[in-house]
């Protein structure tokens, strides 16, 4: 983990978070600036700054992040679907430079790409 990563600060639990689930590999929890009625974030407790910077050594914490997302989207009464979010580097939109799954949903979901 890293000492100033805010992620990991709430995966040591010196921050406290809406704590949805929790293994020895893996955080989730609700964000605390949410876009829609469900959105909560998969992060693995191992500090990995972005999907830029996986390798074949990530593929079983990855994977296992995955298996995750539909299980506990269920709980949160996402039974019609939801979208995962994965922003990869300061191009891509990432703001917490900690790798971290965004799943959201309930309500009105747009398009993630609006087409012409």
């Amino acid at each position: 983990m890293s000492e100033n990563c805010i992620f990991c600060k709430i995966a040591r639990g010196e921050i406290p978070s809406r704590k949805l689930y929790e293994d020895d590999e893996v955080i989730a929890f609700h964000d605390i600036n949410p876009v829609a009625p469900v959105h909560f974030m998969l992060v693995p407790k191992q500090h990995l700054v972005s999907l830029l910077e996986a390798d074949a050594s990530h593929a079983s914490l990855l994977g296992r992040m995955l298996v995750l997302a539909p299980q506990l989207a269920r709980e949160q009464g996402l039974e019609s679907g939801f979208r995962t979010v994965i922003n990869s580097g300061k191009g891509g939109g990432q703001e917490v430079f900690h790798l971290h799954i965004h799943v959201i949903g309930g309500g009105n979901i747009p398009p993630m790409v609006r087409r012409s």
